[in-house]
Parts: C-alpha cells; sequence; structure tokens
C-alpha cells in the first residue's frame, strides 16, 4: 500500500467530501486479506518500537483527530497492540481545566511531547483550539485563524528538536456515524460512551468538516504532515494506521545501541 495517497500536500486544497471513507485500495474489500497484513503490520511496529526506546534518540508524537464515533480509542487499542507500555504514553485531551485556561492555548499540550525514545499518542490535541473554538464562537475569528501559524510553528520547533510528527485525521461519513451513535444506545456495554450532547455536536456536522478542511490545509507541512484516513470500516482504518507508522519509524534508519566496550569473554557463572 502506497501511504502518499493519504497524505495532504503542503499548500493543497482539502475537500473532505471529495475524500473516500471507505477505499480499501489494494485489497478491493478483502477484509481477511487487510486483517492477515495489518497482523503482520502491528508486529513490526512493536519491533521498531523497541528499537526506538533503546536507541532513545528519536521521539515520535502522534496526533489523532477525528469526527465523535471514527475509532480513535479503536484504533489505539489495535495498532498499539504489541508495543512495550514502557515507552509509549497516551494523553487524552479533554474540556481544559480552569487552570489550563489560566494559561495560552499550548500550555497544557507540550508537556505531554515525547521524550528521547518514547511514542506520544495524542487521542484529541492542540487542534481543538481551532476545531471546536471555531464551530462554538468562544474566541474570535482573528484569534483562533492567528493559530493557524502558532500550531504550525510548534510543531516546527518540535521536529527541529528532534520529534517525528505524524497527524492522522480519521474520516468518517455521516451516515456511519449515525450506524455507530445507534449501535452505543443499543449495546449497552457501550453505552457509556454515549453523551445526548453527541447529537447537538452532529447538527453541526457542515461546520466541523470545514474546520478541519481549513486546519489540515493550514498545518499540512513537511515537517507535520496530515494523513486523511478513511474510517468507515476499521478493519481498513487499522490497517492504514500501522502502514502509515511502519513506513514513518522505517524512514529514520533506527539502530540499537553501540554496547558497552570489554564484554567479549566475560562470563556469567
Amino acid at each position: 500500500m502506497k501511504i502518499d495517497q493519504f497524505r495532504v500536500d503542503p499548500g493543497h486544497a482539502v475537500e473532505l467530501a471529495e475524500r473516500s471513507t471507505r477505499s480499501a485500495d489494494g485489497f478491493d474489500g478483502d477484509k481477511a486479506a487487510g486483517q492477515q497484513e495489518a497482523v503482520r503490520l502491528i508486529g513490526r511496529l512493536g519491533e521498531l518500537q523497541q528499537v526506538l526506546y533503546a536507541g532513545a534518540t528519536h521521539k515520535l508524537l502522534i496526533v489523532l483527530q477525528a469526527m465523535d464515533a471514527a475509532g480513535k480509542d479503536g484504533t489505539i487499542r489495535a495498532v498499539f497492540t504489541g508495543v512495550n507500555p514502557q515507552g509509549t504514553r497516551v494523553t487524552s485531551f479533554k474540556r481544559p481545566t480552569d487552570l489550563e485556561l489560566a494559561h495560552d492555548y499550548l500550555w497544557r499540550v507540550h508537556q505531554h511531547a515525547p521524550a528521547a525514545g518514547e511514542i506520544a499518542i495524542f487521542n484529541r490535541s492542540h487542534y481543538e483550539d481551532v476545531l471546536v473554538v471555531r464551530v462554538h464562537g468562544l474566541v474570535a475569528e482573528e484569534r483562533w485563524k492567528r493559530r493557524y501559524e502558532h500550531i504550525a510553528a510548534f510543531e516546527r520547533m518540535l521536529a527541529d528538536e528532534g520529534t517525528t510528527i505524524v497527524k492522522l485525521f480519521l474520516h468518517i461519513s455521516k451516515e456511519e456515524q449515525a450506524v455507530r451513535f445507534r449501535e452505543r444506545l443499543a449495546d449497552p456495554t457501550k453505552r457509556w460512551k454515549f453523551r445526548a450532547g453527541d447529537l447537538d455536536e452532529r447538527k453541526r456536522w457542515d461546520d466541523y468538516q470545514r474546520a478541519y478542511e481549513a486546519a489540515i490545509e493550514a498545518t499540512s507541512t513537511p515537517w507535520a504532515p496530515w494523513y486523511v484516513v478513511p474510517a468507515d470500516r476499521n478493519w481498513y482504518r487499522n490497517l492504514v494506521v500501522s502502514q502509515i507508522l511502519v513506513d514513518t519509524l522505517e524512514a529514520l534508519d533506527l539502530r540499537y545501541p553501540d554496547p558497552e566496550t570489554g564484554l567479549d569473554g566475560l562470563k556469567v557463572i
């Protein structure tokens, strides 16, 4: 699978309605084959993460953004099943606290950036401050528009300091979201995920699509690219995300650190 088809090139217009939410490129809808390939890639991701952690020279930041029910939690659960938790950290950014609101909007984010040898996953992120904030009119337009430049500069600084950044928009259709909402309401084991307010947000679907298009278009850069991942089918979503992450880590030419000198000839008694 070629991941270039999902990447948003810098300076290119983004029209989410023109991008598939169900593509199965290269698998022709063959779920079994796709799942088998995903298992292989997830295993490979675990191997690469082990070298990343041991080498402690590179850092990987993964930003996950999506409409409700697109599968951010499911992606984390499925794709990272084979990684060592010791070198992986997930941060879920909820509604800001009073303390966080007393600082600039990036203050709460920076402290969760990955350390050397670590994978950090943002389940929602600093992009909420150009998405929810825009859709609900929480700050003036001139203020949130300036944030695109802030965010690009923030990510450039992280990249310059050794962080590899991958941003994933899980692209779900409005029809599929309705199906998943109905499943949550009908299933007692999933109902806890549903909030009545989710339906209010659903009414703003078009507003959110425009907000995502603008944010992705303004901030997909060579050092922090956006990928629009078809998310109507979970197996294909997991396959695409796994391929993107494996390709990204393999491009870093990761290596285990050199062993301590003088080990040859030592015997453990």
